[in-house]
């Protein structure tokens, strides 16, 4: 297993060895320290702030302990001072608190989206970088939900969780602190509390680490069900598997359910154990205080204090409980994150690459290997020349190798052994910007992206003006329905091309490779979309956007394959039959057999 791809297997599992979770484990404190580092300044700014606003609400019970001992006695006494300083300085600290506390909510936010737009932005270009093989073996839906589902889990960390955990543990270690000062007593007991508390809270955290990988796990899996279903609509409608997609949606969305509510399970035993543990340890500072008070070693204000800390010192732990719940969400979130961005393109970018100015187009196959990530080879030591401006079509059943040709050729993947070269250099030293330039491949699929049809066109060369557009477009055949179009150039084509046909996007699709101009044109089944009328229609763009570049065509239509100046015929990955389309037709090969049942099935 190559470790571009061991990041995306660790996801799918749930019971990882104690070694793998150690790994993920320092792959995500990786990223979380890389978010980290740009904002630790603000981070230390906020984290001060918070310690003095946690530290002057901590005041509170041991003023009112002063006001009930002291300053009210004086009070009786017509000795009113002490009171209201003890009133005056104890609102102070109450507005202080809440200012400070209003102020750092809203700076650890603006500092969360600092983090967040980070994170979105890195896997966002990160998956973009990433080869070809890695989107083939990971599905669109497991990216949205990257993207999705599991930045949102960060989010609620980062704006509630997180500040809820800083403040929790800050007011808590100020309360014990504080209850130790006023009544060492007091502090021993809560002390004891602390020996069930932390086998509760241990407990705990054993048993949500689990159950939290699961529901990433099931939400993802839920989230893939429902956008390979929505992507795949047409074929759900055409086969009819409406009633299938729901039993299985049905499933995944239930198992869903299940192993989230494990985790309220969980929470229904772990938050009232909190509850009664701090109710016992209240009502034992109030037995033995009680009796101190009776004997005279106590004041009732120290009491009241004292009963105020230990209340107050388990309220933050619903909220950590909380934090919990929203860490262990994230930290599964994060560790599926981490796993894209630990993923390595397997077609690098050269560090000091080698700049082809004017590219010919003359392609070399040297003593060329590839076989995918599972071992299974698809082409064996495969040579071939093709002559800068000569047209080639490759033919041969399915699974012969001809995609794949073309796939080494746009280096979506580079040959496992030999090499690939462009007019003498091999692609592999070659930058991602030149060689988009000299190479462009037009797909069966014709994807055509939200925007104008003057915007599709004007992909294959950013800046270009509408009259170069247009030359583009009369160069292919696709001026005319353009103009038909209700805008012309101007009408949006919609999410994925939905206001154009099939074999329209196919010609728009022509003519941005026509503006790209590049050395080498590849046509994988690009006309198989076309109806006949289309095809013979684009037959003479065809001839113009091939003229004076080199070309190779994947194609089942023979038709096309005639415009080609040599016919490749492909077996397991070696050529059986290489000669002009002519000269083969009138052969007894493979490829006379098949020129002849096209022929016959046109009659």
């Amino acid at each position: 297993m190559s470790k571009s791809m061991q990041g995306v297997q660790d996801e799918e599992r749930i019971d990882l060895t104690k070694e793998e979770s150690r790994t993920v484990r320092r792959r995500s404190l990786k990223l979380l320290f890389s978010l980290i580092r740009p904002v630790r300044a603000r981070l230390f700014t906020g984290f001060g702030v918070i310690i003095f606003s946690q530290a002057v609400r901590v005041l509170g019970p041991a003023i009112i302990a002063f006001g009930i001992d002291k300053a009210i006695p004086l009070a009786i006494k017509h000795d009113w001072v002490p009171l209201f300083w003890t009133v005056g300085l104890y609102l102070l600290a109450a507005t202080t608190t809440s200012a400070l506390t209003s102020w750092f909510l809203v700076y650890a936010a603006l500092t969360n989206q600092n983090v967040l737009l980070d994170i979105r932005e890195r896997l966002f270009v990160h998956t973009q970088k990433l080869s070809l093989e890695f989107h083939e073996k990971y599905t669109s839906g497991r990216v949205i939900a990257r993207q999705t589902s599991d930045l949102d889990s960060i989010k609620e960390l980062l704006d509630s969780g997180g500040n809820e955990m800083i403040t929790g543990i800050l007011f808590m270690v100020f309360t014990a602190i504080a209850l130790l000062v006023l009544d060492a007593n007091a502090f021993v007991i809560l002390l004891f509390s602390l020996i069930p508390l932390f086998f509760l809270t241990r407990w705990f955290q054993k048993r949500t680490k689990t159950e939290y990988r699961k529901t990433r796990v099931a939400s993802a899996r839920l989230i893939v069900h429902f956008v390979e279903t929505m992507t795949g609509i047409r074929a759900v409608k055409a086969f009819r598997k409406e009633k299938q997609n729901d039993a299985v949606y049905k499933d995944l969305a239930e198992d869903y359910r299940f192993v989230n509510a494990r985790v309220i399970q969980l929470f229904g035993i772990y938050d009232p154990g909190l509850i009664m543990i701090g109710n016992i340890t209240v009502a034992v500072v109030l037995l033995l205080g009680g009796f101190r008070v009776l004997d005279g070693s106590l004041g009732i204000g120290v009491l009241t204090a004292s009963i105020l800390y230990a209340r107050r010192f388990f309220d933050p732990m619903e909220g950590l409980a909380m934090f919990y719940n929203s860490y262990q969400s994230a930290s599964s979130a994060l560790e599926k994150i981490s796993g894209v961005l630990e993923e390595v393109p397997t077609v690098p970018e050269v560090e000091n690459p080698t700049t082809l100015d004017n590219p010919r187009g003359d392609l070399i196959f040297d003593d060329v290997e590839f076989h995918y990530s599972n071992g299974r080879t698809i082409l064996p030591q495969f040579n071939l020349h093709i002559p800068a401006g000569q047209t080639i079509a490759l033919v041969g059943t399915t699974g012969a190798g001809k995609s794949t040709l073309a796939k080494l050729v746009s280096r979506f993947y580079d040959p496992t052994e030999g090499r690939l070269t462009l007019d003498g250099v091999d692609l592999r030293e070659l930058s991602e910007a030149n060689l988009r330039r000299a190479i462009v491949m037009v797909t069966q699929e014709a994807y055509l992206f939200s925007g104008s049809v003057a915007e599709n066109i004007a992909l294959g060369k950013p800046g270009a003006s509408i009259e170069e557009i247009e030359v583009a477009a009369k160069a292919v055949g696709a001026h005319e329905f353009i103009l038909g179009l209700p805008d012309g150039y101007a009408t949006d084509v919609n999410k994925r091309g939905g206001r154009v046909s099939a074999g329209q996007r196919q010609l728009i699709s022509f003519a941005r490779a026509f503006i790209a101009d590049p050395a080498v044109l590849i046509l994988d089944e690009a006309t198989s979309s076309l109806d006949i009328p289309s095809e013979r229609m684009v037959q003479h763009g065809l001839q113009t956007l091939l003229k004076g570049r080199t070309a190779i065509i994947i194609a089942h239509r023979l038709s096309t394959i005639s415009i080609a100046d040599r016919v490749l015929v492909l077996e397991h990955g070696q050529i059986i039959e290489d000669d002009a389309p002519a000269v083969l037709i009138a052969g007894t090969g493979k490829f006379a057999r098949m020129h002849k049942a096209w022929r016959a099935s046109l009659v």
